[in-house]
């Protein structure tokens, strides 16, 4: 009674096995390549998040009896798109990933046409580089051969969802649930369908969308000559973002989460009723059930937390691991005034500046590795207080709590600085994989493993809550220096641009 979910995140692929008491019993992980072809430009081989897929699945099918599993969930990052041919499955280019932000110009162009108000209005999002329709219509003007073959119907569009899907099950199902089909800027909120609106807009045929499902039920199944030998039924599906709120067990209006992964990404359940924002928050869809009624969501996204870690590593190279990175910010009590804007991709809510760019400043003689990487520790969690500030209701040092998930949730130190700016408690769960918890719950709904959300709840567990500085002066202080910095980033692509 077993569920197998899988994680195709922005960096790798993680396949978990979840039990019936909503425990991780075993987990495989594969990396995939970024390419990065120019400044500003994310790329991903559709072929290779495939291959990351089945290599994830057969790692972890080798630490379990693959005869318990009886479902299988879907979360992946969002807003990336890719086509392929659905015949042969073969992708003709590389997916545009979500931080890409070749779309600025585009983006720009729609708004002083006047577009923006109208496109809010049914998408509850922004014209930004970050959603998906805008990268399809930068593929139609600059590839145009390739966009006659979507639009001919020989190549398919979808997110990386429905690329999965149309993988395991061998081309049968092009799928998607409305989690994601509300992230690409085609998908009106209201209606909780494909708007035609929005597609003439933007210049992509609907019938190269994919079917809109619900977000558990029996949606698909695998084909075992494609997928690891495993015949079994694709019930959950889910963006990550809303598979975690889904994992967190935040079924209640006001709930909310904060997954640090890629980027950091908070949520907050507003249930059946469509709350909008005019402080940088997007207005989503959470989840739908199988009878049709939609949950909404709240939320914030920031496009670079965890990916500055990475850069730490790969970029500057000054860390080896993420995992290094709390015992050696540990070894100094400040930053001693150098503050870290992890602009490398523009920044996101609630700013909503593709060309910021990152900038690392207050740097002496005495500067060193440590400061620059609690600099970047403490970045995240300003970050995320910037976010929380525009959801309703919140204050720092106000009541509630705020539950973290994802990769850099393991990082003790994170979380009290974390802790320490929101001014409420932070609590971490014992499964800090959430997202892929979401999307084996999701699927487990769909096939009876769990028969309800009551049942779900029963499986959260705390792993451990950090609570607060009380004096809040060197938390302010702090964030002051840190709004500062960010003015300093805004814009700065443009301004290079005009002197060069």
């Amino acid at each position: 009674m077993s569920v197998l979910a899988i994680d195709a995140g922005t960096t790798g692929v993680t396949a978990v096995v979840v039990s019936p008491d909503g425990a991780i019993v075993a987990k495989g992980y594969q990396e995939f390549a970024q390419h990065f072809p120019e400044p500003g430009w994310v790329e991903h081989a559709p072929e290779e998040i495939w291959q990351a897929t089945l290599q994830a699945t057969r790692e972890v099918l080798s630490r379990c009896d693959a005869g318990e599993l009886t479902a299988i969930g879907i979360t992946n990052q969002r807003e990336t798109v890719l086509l392929w041919d659905r015949e042969t499955l073969g992708a003709p280019r590389r997916a545009i990933v979500w931080q890409d932000r070749r779309t600025a110009d585009i983006c720009a162009r729609m708004r002083e046409a006047g577009h923006e108000p109208r496109v809010s209005e049914l998408t509850g999002l922004r014209l930004d580089p970050y959603f998906s329709a805008t990268k399809l219509r930068w593929i139609a003007e600059h590839e145009p051969r390739t966009w006659d073959l979507v639009e001919s119907g020989r190549y398919a569009v979808g997110t990386v969802d429905s690329y999965l899907v149309a993988r395991m099950t061998r081309g049968t199902w092009h799928v998607t649930d409305v989690s994601n089909a509300s992230r690409t800027l085609l998908f009106d909120l209201t209606t909780g369908d494909w708007s035609d609106e929005l597609c003439e807009l933007f210049g992509v045929p609907r019938d190269a969308l994919p079917d809109l499902v619900p977000s558990w039920g029996e949606i698909g199944t695998t084909d075992p000559r494609s997928f690891c030998g495993l015949s079994l039924p694709i019930s959950g599906i889910a963006g990550d973002q809303q598979a975690a709120l889904f994992g967190q067990t935040c079924f209640d209006v006001g709930d909310s989460k904060c997954t640090y992964g890629t980027g950091s990404f908070i949520l907050t359940n507003t249930g059946s009723t469509l709350q909008r924002s005019e402080a940088g928050l997007l207005s989503t869809a959470a989840w739908r059930g199988p009878d049709g009624e939609m949950t909404y969501a709240l939320e914030g996204a920031i496009f670079v937390t965890g990916a500055a870690v990475q850069w730490l590593r790969d970029g500057l190279q000054i860390v080896g691991s993420a995992a290094e990175t709390a015992a050696i910010a540990a070894t100094v009590e400040d930053t001693d005034g150098v503050v870290f804007v992890p602009a490398l991709t523009g920044l996101g809510a609630p700013h909503w500046d593709p060309h910021a760019r990152g900038l690392l400043i207050g740097m002496t003689r005495g500067t060193t590795r440590a400061h620059v990487v609690r600099a970047t520790l403490e970045a995240i969690a300003f970050e995320v207080r910037d976010v929380l500030e525009t959801m309703p209701g919140f204050a720092p040092g106000g009541s509630g709590t705020l539950c973290v998930d994802g990769g850099a949730s393991a990082n003790d130190l994170l979380c009290q600085i974390q802790a320490d700016q929101v001014g409420v408690p932070v609590e971490r769960p014992r499964v800090a994989e959430t997202t892929a918890l979401g999307a084996a719950f999701l699927a487990g709904l769909g096939t009876g493993v769990w028969a309800s959300t009551d049942d779900l709840r029963e499986t959260w567990q705390l792993d451990r809550r950090f609570e607060p500085e009380p004096d809040r002066t060197r938390a302010d202080a702090g964030h002051a220096r840190w709004r500062e910095a960010v003015t300093r980033s805004l814009g700065w692509a443009n301004h290079a641009s005009a002197q060069g």
